[in-house]
Order: structure tokens, then C-alpha cells, then sequence
């Protein structure tokens, strides 16, 4: 039985996120973001590890993601702007509000989300996991350049 994408495309989950989380590449920033919203939404906890700039998997809380993947009750998202920033890698912010609710009450979160491609794969930025690099060191995204003049200006 084939259901609504959680991301809120209105398209079906197989033709729209689901196959992100088979395995095929999001080819954009957006694309990406909707599919962890949906990830989320599905309990898909490697999905979000794996979707996270690798430099940092290795410190991401798993258990802590999947608790707050599976005790809530995803209730939309809504996608603000998508903005392509160029340069090499590509970088990008999404800016969207997620909405959920868990035993705390009904809850809002607007965010914008830095992002970088590398080798054809969008990644996201966990602004909550320290990138392990000085401004002059090569960047943890693996792109090449110094990390002050690639990810860095786009972290908080």
C-alpha cells in the first residue's frame, strides 16, 4: 500500500523521498532536507547518520536520534527557501519549521541549514557537532580548500 511522502510534496513516498532512502543520491540540498524530515518521520536513524557530513558521524548522539525519531509525532514541515551558494563544493542553506509533538507538548523549529555536495552527494552540517579543523587546516568536507574559505563561513 503505497502512502503520502511525510516531507509534504504530495507526491507518494516511493516516488518522492523513498528513494533517497534506497540509496539514490538527493540531487539537492531541498531534496536532501526533505528526505531526513522524512527520515525522521519513518525512524530511518542510519538515513540521518549517513546524510551527515562524514567528518562528523562518528560523534552523532545514534541513540539520542532515534529516541526523539521514534517518541515524537511528526506533524509537517514546511520549506521556507532553498539558496544556492556556489563555489567549490557547493554549498547550501535550506531554511524550513518542522513541526512535532511528544509527551512535552506541541513544538515549532525553524531552522536554516547549511550544506555542502561532495562527489555527487549533498551532506548536511550538524551546527551541534563541532567540525575538528583551525581555520587554516584542510576542510573536514574533503573538498580541497583551506576550512576558512569553504565550510567554515557557513556555520554559526
Amino acid at each position: 500500500m503505497s502512502h503520502a511522502c511525510p516531507c509534504g510534496s504530495g507526491n507518494l513516498l516511493e516516488q518522492c523521498c523513498g528513494h533517497y532512502h534506497a540509496g539514490t543520491p538527493a540531487p539537492s540540498a531541498e531534496l536532501l532536507m526533505r528526505s531526513r524530515y522524512s527520515a525522521y518521520v519513518l525512524g530511518l536513524v542510519d538515513y540521518l547518520l549517513t546524510t551527515t557530513l562524514p567528518a562528523q558521524q562518528a560523534d552523532l548522539d545514534h541513540a539520542a536520534i532515534s529516541a526523539w525519531s521514534l517518541g515524537s509525532t511528526w506533524l509537517g514541515l514546511e520549506v521556507e527557501s532553498a539558496e544556492l551558494l556556489g563555489g567549490q563544493p557547493e554549498h547550501a542553506f535550506v531554511t524550513f519549521t518542522a513541526r512535532w509533538h511528544d509527551h512535552d507538548g506541541e513544538h515549532s523549529h525553524r531552522e536554516r541549514s547549511a550544506f555542502v555536495q561532495r562527489l555527487e552527494h549533498w551532506y548536511f552540517i550538524d551546527p551541534t557537532v563541532p567540525l575538528k579543523a583551525g581555520r587554516n587546516d584542510p576542510c573536514p568536507c574533503g573538498g580541497g580548500q583551506k576550512f576558512k574559505k569553504c565550510c567554515a563561513p557557513y556555520l554559526p
